[in-house]
């Protein structure tokens, strides 16, 4: 019974709709898994460590997240371009468009390394975070642990986005949960072993993820995507300007996503302390499980977006939104749901460890509608590259989120003003991007709203 459904289900629609509705289904059941360990590592790594500790691992990473500016938007870059090389056949384009994205790439990141490595020993790590009960020398080494490994797995991320661009993104989503579990395995046995290796965990945590990218990047350059195996001869500068233009909007973008999320736990801990920190991530993780399931959905809808805009199939691209809006209209009542049984959940969850204040839970519920109700339009803006007016709200954003957050924050609010303050700045672009998506599709866009 569940097979016909399914075999229904995929077989309805255009071949672009039926290599996504694949994907998607791949896709739900690998973040289902996903999402199962990551709710189960918070009780593994507060037992593990301690409230205190865990906030300054979620501190320390939220800092070392910063970093990913370094990539210029370069990755989302070669996405769409190496999207609109598939769709029109142009193989050999689309090897120079991963070679130079590559070469590009390592440039940045190995020369960003160095650069820690030399300035990583004057760093007061205990400042930074913020504590005082873990010696320097400590933090200093998990620093640059965390650090090195993080940019390693920006390099070998680029797999995950030539997945993406061929419309294969339940390929990609399956790195995650193979290194997780991999991860959770470790760390249990770590509290057996060495409870209490602040280090060791960093390491773990750290080098899992990339050694699982690095392996699926040499399988799939042997097999599938030999043809688009990265090598000298195929970087071309020249396309460099191309990657880059299309990169920096989206490299803006991503700044306005990494001062709202990272900031975040850096002003909490400075404000309230690390403790607090955790009290966030907790609830964060909690709402977060329907963006994540909505996320599945809008995985291939990125770059088959791209392909359908390319092919100038408008058709498809007004269905698609009308059924993307229905959707999201009942993950808008789960997230309601999710919000009244939150207290059940999280005694369930972690018990009497941390305490969640219904106000944290309700700022969150907030910022998940938003996010969802947003997603099939921010999708389809992207997929289009037709980033003018989204590069000009995020730079607004930028400037107002900081001081927005930390007025908030020291409010009677308190913890929940970090994330009020992520929905008021959300909450502005939302006529705006509904308004030029539906000029696009009815490709009556033009001026601002064209480019």
């Amino acid at each position: 019974m569940i097979f016909k459904l399914y075999k229904s289900f995929i077989s309805q629609g255009s071949g672009r709709s039926i290599l996504a509705k694949k994907h998607i289904v791949y896709s739900f059941i690998l973040k289902g898994i996903s999402v199962v360990i990551s709710l189960m590592f918070v009780p593994l790594l507060l037992n593990y460590l301690d409230a205190e500790r865990y906030g300054i691992w979620l501190t320390l990473t939220s800092i070392v997240g910063w970093f990913t500016f370094f990539d210029a938007g370069l990755g989302n870059g070669l996405r769409n371009r190496l999207t609109e090389a598939l769709a029109k056949g142009e193989k050999k384009l689309a090897r120079e468009y991963v070679s130079t994205t590559y070469a590009l790439i390592s440039s940045i990141f190995i020369g960003v390394l160095i650069l820690f490595y030399c300035i990583n020993p004057f760093l007061h790590w205990s400042k930074i975070l913020n504590t005082a009960s873990v010696p320097e020398t400590e933090l200093s080494l998990l620093a640059l642990i965390v650090f090195t490994f993080f940019l390693l797995r920006f390099i070998f991320n680029l797999i995950g986005i030539i997945l993406m661009a061929d419309q294969r993104p339940a390929l990609n989503n399956a790195f995650s949960p193979i290194g997780n579990v991999l991860s959770l395995v470790i760390i249990y046995i770590l509290t057996y072993t060495m409870k209490g290796a602040f280090v060791a965990m960093g390491f773990v945590l750290s080098v899992v993820p990339v050694i699982i990218l690095l392996i699926a990047t040499v399988l799939l350059f042997r097999g599938r995507y030999s043809y688009l195996k990265p090598n000298l001869k195929n970087i071309k500068w020249k396309h460099s300007n191309s990657l880059l233009v299309l990169g920096i909007k989206f490299f803006i973008i991503q700044i306005a996503a990494i001062i709202l999320f990272t900031t975040s736990n850096i002003i909490i801990t400075q404000i309230l302390g690390a403790e607090q920190v955790t009290v966030y991530n907790i609830a964060f993780k909690y709402f977060q499980v329907p963006v994540m399931l909505y996320g599945i959905i809008m995985t291939p809808i990125w770059s088959a977006v791209t392909d359908a805009y390319i092919k100038s199939d408008f058709v498809w691209l007004k269905e698609t939104l009308s059924k993307l809006n229905k959707l999201s209209g009942l993950v808008l009542v789960g997230i309601i749901l999710m919000l009244i049984i939150s207290p059940y959940v999280y005694s369930f969850w972690i018990g009497k460890k941390v305490i969640i204040p219904f106000v944290v839970s309700a700022s969150m519920a907030l910022y998940a509608a938003i996010n969802v109700f947003l997603s099939p339009y921010s999708q389809y803006i992207n997929g289009m590259g037709k980033l003018y007016l989204s590069v000009r709200l995020v730079v607004f954003a930028i400037i107002l989120y900081i001081p927005l957050a930390i007025i908030l924050t020291k409010s009677p609010l308190k913890l929940a003003g970090v994330m009020i303050a992520t929905c008021i700045i959300n909450g502005i672009g939302i006529p705006i991007q509904v308004y030029q998506t539906n000029k696009l599709i009815k490709n009556k866009a033009n001026g601002i709203w064209d480019k």
